[in-house]
C-alpha cells in the first residue's frame, strides 16, 4: 500500500533532533506524536531540565510522550493505538524490536556519518578527531543491530581543516531536515531504493565512533601536532580537550583547550614550552612538528574565554611548560 503523506511518530530528544521534527512539522505531516528523553535535573540548583525536542513540541502543540522504560507495556500500547504509518528516529535510544517494527512502513534514523563508517555514538567527535576531510548524513531503516540498516539516503558534507565538531553539528542540523524529508517521501512512494551496508563498495576499514570518555579528552603531547590539533577540534566545545600549563616556580592552571591553529614545521629548540607573545596577548606551545597555537581556552572553574584574554592575566615573569607524561 502506498501512503502519498504518511502520519508519523518522532523519536529524539537534543537540539540536534530539534530542527529536524521542525522540518517535518513544517511540512505538514501528520505528527500522531513526540517521544522524548523524561525530564533530567541540571545546572547548580538542580532544577528539573525538558529536553529541547520536549519544548518544541509543547510550544507547537504536539502530543508528548516519556516513557520511563521503551518496553513498558503502557507505553507500546499507546504507540500502537496511534497507528502511525511511520516511525521517524534522531539522536534517541536505541528502540526495542517489538517498537521499530510496529509501523508499516517502518522505522528509520537519521545518523552523523556516510554508513558504514563511524557507526556509534559519537560520529562528529570521531571524524573531525581522525583528521577525516569528508563525512556526512545517512538515512536507513533500523534492524537489530545499531546503525546497521539498510541505506536509504546519503549527503556527503566537506569538513574544513580547522572546523571544530560544534561547527560540524550545527552544518548537519541544518542540512538534515532535507535528507529527513527526501526520505519520508521516498518510503511513501514506495521508492526507498535502500543499499544493504555490507555490499556497499569500496568502504575500506571501517572505523567506530564510540562514546566519548574522559581518556579521549586528556592531551598527549607526546603525539603530533596535528593529531593534537584534530583532538581539539573533536572535542570542541565539549566536553573539551584538557591538558595543564605549569610555571618554573611551581604553578599549575588546569586548561581546556577549545580552539587551537596549528603550524607546521620541524623544531628542536623549546619543544614543550609555552612561547608567549605579551604585545599581542598570544601564546603557541612549541612540538616536535609544528606549533599549537592556543585561540580559545576554558580555565579550570571559569568561563570559556579567548587565548588574549586568558595571557593577560598570565605571569610573564617566568617560563611555563606543558607535562610530558608517560603514555
Amino acid at each position: 500500500m502506498i501512503h502519498k503523506t504518511p502520519s508519523v511518530i518522532f523519536f529524539g530528544t537534543p537540539v540536534f533532533a530539534v530542527t529536524q521534527l521542525a522540518a517535518i512539522h513544517q511540512q505538514g505531516f501528520d505528527i500522531r506524536a513526540v517521544v522524548t528523553a523524561l525530564d533530567k535535573p541540571a545546572g547548580r540548583g538542580n532544577k528539573m531540565q525538558s529536553s529541547a525536542v520536549k519544548e518544541y513540541a509543547i510550544r507547537h502543540n504536539l502530543r508528548l510522550l516519556q516513557p520511563e522504560k521503551l518496553k513498558d507495556e503502557g507505553f507500546i500500547h499507546d504507540l500502537a493505538a496511534l497507528a502511525a504509518d511511520l516511525f521517524v528516529v534522531v539522536a534517541f535510544r536505541m528502540l526495542p524490536v517489538e517498537i521499530w517494527k510496529m509501523p508499516p512502513l517502518g522505522t528509520f534514523n537519521l545518523h552523523a556519518s556516510l554508513l558504514p563508517q563511524y557507526r556509534g555514538a559519537a560520529p562528529i567527535n570521531r571524524a573531525i578527531m581522525n583528521g577525516e576531510s569528508v563525512s556526512g548524513l545517512s538515512t536507513f531503516f533500523i534492524n537489530e543491530n545499531i546503525d546497521t540498516g539498510e541505506i536509504i539516503l546519503q549527503e556527503p558534507m566537506p569538513i574544513g581543516k580547522d572546523e571544530t565538531a560544534g561547527e560540524l553539528h550545527d552544518r548537519m542540523m541544518l542540512a538534515g531536515g532535507g535528507l529527513i524529508i527526501q526520505t519520508i517521501r521516498l518510503i511513501a512512494d514506495g521508492k526507498p531504493g535502500t543499499m544493504v551496508q555490507d555490499k556497499m563498495k569500496d568502504t575500506g576499514l571501517l572505523k567506530s565512533a564510540p562514546k566519548i570518555f574522559r581518556s579521549d579528552c586528556q592531551i598527549n603531547w607526546n603525539l603530533p601536532a596535528s593529531t593534537i590539533h584534530n583532538q581539539i577540534r573533536g572535542l570542541s566545545p565539549s566536553p573539551g580537550a584538557y591538558t595543564m600549563i605549569q610555571s618554573t616556580t611551581g604553578k599549575r592552571i588546569d586548561l581546556k583547550i577549545l580552539k587551537s591553529a596549528l603550524q607546521e614545521e620541524i623544531l628542536t629548540d623549546g619543544l614543550f614550552q609555552l612561547q608567549l607573545d605579551k604585545k599581542n596577548a598570544s601564546g603557541k606551545i612549541a612540538l616536535k612538528d609544528g606549533y599549537l597555537e592556543l585561540l580559545v581556552v576554558q580555565p579550570a572553574g571559569k568561563k570559556t574565554m579567548t587565548a588574549s584574554e586568558f595571557f593577560r592575566g598570565l605571569e610573564y615573569s617566568t617560563n611555563w611548560s606543558v607535562p610530558i607524561h608517560e603514555y
